[in-house]
């Protein structure tokens, strides 16, 4: 199979039901079919919509194969079947569906798509916005509505194509109100809730927004693969420089505003974590609280290694194809800037080419203190300058001396020379000032010492005094150059410290996972690409450290210094780190099942120790009293004891049955007999061993799909704990609603409610959360519930009842649902 040729997935894909991606799907391989192409229809869903059933006929439909589950049957595709098949394309529909469990199968539609991608079939599916796994609690907040079938969205990045299936909010709902998506007596529900115009519009632009990126990262990859430098107007991104200053928060500001003129815009906020000068002057605290902010304001932050802060800035923005760069003008003032040149913002605007910048003004605007040069070394003006320097300043000072000669001794004469000299050293460094001293040297002794007009070496006072200016003159200037090495050496230090700083915040706010530490290594230090191998490649162009045991952080692009080498090191070192915890998660995951064995046996035989025991001793102490001959019992004390023994036999055996029952479901074992079942069918038996009880709304209820034993045991269950931790003279309330294709059965309390800490642990089995004693059994009761519940397709869940106390939500779907439907907005997919 290595030979095969992977297939190609093409997804459709919608905001919302109804917008027409099956129908799109089907036609698509209608089209394939008339092309000569080997197509079959390997799962598709109708919904019994009949324009979609009619795009069915004349495609090759392969049989679908039936599963048992807990009772029940179900429709799933026939993987099988389609890989023996071995069509060119396979149409399957509903890529978030949960297989049903059993028999081999993969958890999820998606791995059944992979498997016959890996075969070389190629596939068309279809996917609502709702079930991607990254979109699943944005989708909740909007909607209210929990999705529990998802897809993760790298599965859907992969594919060769995304089509996105795109209707306005009116127009569907149109389609709704026509019968063109649900039937009938779902339209009315499905309008009011999860159909209104605001909640698709919702879903509408994050269908678009996520489309849009994931277009960009094709326009992304395209661009690299072809070399292409140049910006690309698609859409707006704005970048952002920040030093760590006070004026960056105003400088977010402005860039926000810059992005949000444009729909879609991005904002970038990046720092250049540099080893000049302007490294020193960065405040951590500052830097926190502007990402913050950006991060606030919707934009993303990033840190880059750079000398040159300028080459640095644009490099990143060309690397993001940003179309504007945002920066605030100099702190310097004018003497600094006539001093060092050109700064950051200038030679900006020179290399930023075709991406516009904005050179923002603030209140620190030309306040700041005079900053040595951007370079790593001295830059081409002050390498030119400081030799000229070296010639010239020594003739001008000169010709200033000769002009007041006999006002200024020769001792002053020689300490103006030398602090000449000094000044050269710091425009030109040593090299400068060697030149400068010898200069000022023939030159002093030409025009100072006399015999003025000639050189005099013969005088030993004349020699020494030449020699010792000499000395003392390169010896200044090698100071100073030392001084401005080792500061620059400081601020080196303080810009790799202040990249681990970042990349410290980033773990710590919890960005650690491997992709994006390696995303966040690649953009610090501006290459290509960052990727963890087993082995370091053999291709040049690539550098690999190590980053643990048998892994190696490979980064393709330019060379690295060895400075920067010292940086990745620690990069290296975190995304081993990073890998190792994955392996160990991973390992505590198969622990995991393991332990709660171990607990819940812990517990069972905790509780066996008391709450078997007590009914078990009750029960046989009146029996073995009836069997005493030593004592004559009048007929009421029989009457009593027969009493007692029933009473604690039948304690006994309900407490076996929950076990028995709790084990099945924990095994899978529980036989069901899904049929229509109304409410007034199960509530009278389950309701019997309760007198304050009140029920209310549940004689229009619309039958449910449920095990009606088992259904009564629920009710019985919820309302029995409902009853005990009422207080006295408080009915507990029963009451039911439908909406959108379910039923939810709510059983209300007055008691104490929930403690903020008990959700987690409220559904687990002998779990007694607020009981003050040990009578009231094992703590099976709202275990069972819920296992009973979900057997039937069901949720069971707890919220605070208005006014203190805890009502439990059984919701069940109707009767009419078919299996295999398409599940409505309360229960999306499903198996």
């Amino acid at each position: 199979m290595s030979d095969v040729r992977s297939g190609r997935l093409k997804v459709y894909l919608g905001a919302a039901p109804g917008v027409g991606k099956t129908y799109r799907m089907l036609d698509e391989g209608r089209r394939r079919a008339a092309r000569g192409a080997d197509v079959v229809v390997g799962f598709v869903e109708c919904h019994g919509r009949p324009h979609t059933q009619a795009m069915v006929d004349g495609l090759e439909v392969v049989p679908r194969a039936w599963c048992s589950y807990r009772g029940g049957d179900f429709e799933e595709m026939d993987l099988a079947a389609v890989l023996a098949r071995r069509p060119q394309v396979a149409i399957v529909d509903e890529i978030a569906h949960s297989n049903v469990p059993g028999e081999g199968r993969n958890a999820k539609r998606w791995q059944d798509i992979e498997t016959l991608l890996d075969a070389g079939i190629d596939v068309i599916t279809a996917v609502n916005i709702q079930h991607l796994e990254s979109l699943n609690d944005v989708v909740e907040k909007i909607t209210g509505v929990p999705q529990h079938e998802t897809v993760p969205d790298e599965v859907v990045r992969r594919a060769w194509q995304i089509e996105l299936v795109d209707m306005p909010p009116e127009g569907l709902r149109r389609r709704m109100a026509h019968g063109n998506i649900y039937a009938p007596e779902k339209i009315d529900a499905a309008l009011a809730h999860y159909f209104r115009p605001g909640n698709l519009t919702a879903l509408r632009q994050l269908a678009l927004l996520w489309v849009a990126d994931r277009v960009d990262e094709a326009l992304q990859e395209y661009r690299s693969q072809h070399g292409i430098g140049g910006v690309w107007e698609t859409r707006e991104r704005v970048v952002v420089a920040l030093t760590g200053g006070p004026e960056g928060d105003t400088l977010v500001r402005r860039a926000a505003r810059i992005a949000d003129r444009s729909a879609g815009g991005d904002l970038l906020a990046v720092h250049v974590a540099r080893s000049d000068g302007l490294a020193g002057g960065v405040s951590a605290a500052s830097l926190a609280r502007q990402r913050r902010l950006v991060e606030d304001l919707g934009g993303s932050y990033h840190s880059v290694v750079g000398d040159d802060v300028a080459t640095s800035l644009v490099e990143f923005a060309r690397a993001e194809n940003a179309t504007q760069l945002v920066l605030g003008t100099s702190r310097r003032g004018r003497l600094a800037r006539f001093l060092t040149g050109p700064g950051t913002g200038e030679t900006v605007t020179e290399l930023s080419g075709d991406i516009d910048v904005h050179r923002v003004t603030h209140e620190r605007a030309g306040r700041g203190t005079l900053l040595p040069s951007r370079r790593r070394t001295l830059s081409t003006a002050r390498l030119i300058a400081g030799p000229v320097a070296g010639l010239v300043l020594p003739v001008l000072l000169t010709a200033v001396l000769a002009q007041l000669r006999g006002t200024l001794n020769l001792t002053s004469e020689a300490l103006l020379f030398l602090l000449a000299v000094v000044g050269v050293a710091c425009i030109g460094g040593v090299a400068s000032a060697v030149i400068a001293s010898v200069t000022a040297s023939l030159l002093l002794n030409y025009w100072f010492i006399p015999p003025i007009g000639s050189f005099t070496l013969d005088d030993p006072n004349a020699l020494l005094a030449l020699t010792v200016f000499a000395v003392v003159a390169a010896t200044v200037a090698a100071v100073v150059d030392r001084s401005l090495r080792l500061a620059r050496r400081s601020a080196r230090a303080t810009a790799e410290a202040e990249t681990m700083s970042s990349l410290a915040g980033s773990i710590v706010r919890g960005e650690a996972t491997i992709p994006a530490l390696l995303e966040r290594t690649r953009e610090t230090f501006g290459m290509e690409s960052a990727d963890l191998l087993d082995e370091p490649p053999d291709t040049a162009g690539a550098t690999a450290v190590p980053a643990g045991p048998g892994a190696y952080l490979v980064l393709r692009g330019r060379t690295l210094s060895s400075s920067e080498r010292r940086v990745l090191a620690a990069f290296a070192a975190h995304v081993g780190s990073a890998v190792e915890r994955a392996l160990l998660a991973e390992a505590a995951a198969e622990v995991e099942p393991v332990k709660a064995a171990d607990r819940l046996r812990t517990a069972l035989l905790r509780a066996v120790g008391h709450d078997l025991r007590t009914p078990l001793a009750a029960g046989w102490a009146a029996v073995t009293s009836l069997r005493s001959r030593d004592v004559e019992f009048s007929p009421e004390d029989r009457e009593e004891l027969l009493a007692t023994a029933d009473e604690s036999m039948a304690k006994l055996n309900r407490l076996v049955e929950n076990l028995l029952d709790l084990s099945r479901l924990e095994a899978g074992a529980l036989t069901l007999n899904l049929r229509e079942t109304s409410l007034e069918e199960v509530l009278p038996m389950a309701l019997a061993d309760v007198s304050e009880v009140e029920v209310a709304n549940v004689e229009d209820i619309p039958a449910v799909l449920a095990d009606p034993p088992l259904l009564e045991r629920v009710i019985a269950n919820l309302v029995g704990n409902a009853a005990r931790h009422s207080p006295p003279g408080k009915r507990v309330l029963v009451t039911a609603s439908a909406l959108a294709g379910r039923v939810e059965l709510r059983v209300v309390d007055r008691g104490p409610g929930l403690p903020p800490d008990g959700r987690e642990r409220l559904f687990e089995p002998f779990q007694r959360l607020g009981d003050t004693d040990n009578t009231t059994g094992l703590g099976l009761g709202l275990a069972l519930a819920r296992g009973l519940t979900e057997a039937m397709n069901g949720t069971l869940s707890p919220e605070d009842t208005p006014g203190g106390g805890l009502t439990m939500v059984v919701s069940l779907p109707f009767a009419a649902r078919t299996v295999g439907a398409e599940p409505t907005e309360q229960s999306v997919g499903g198996a």
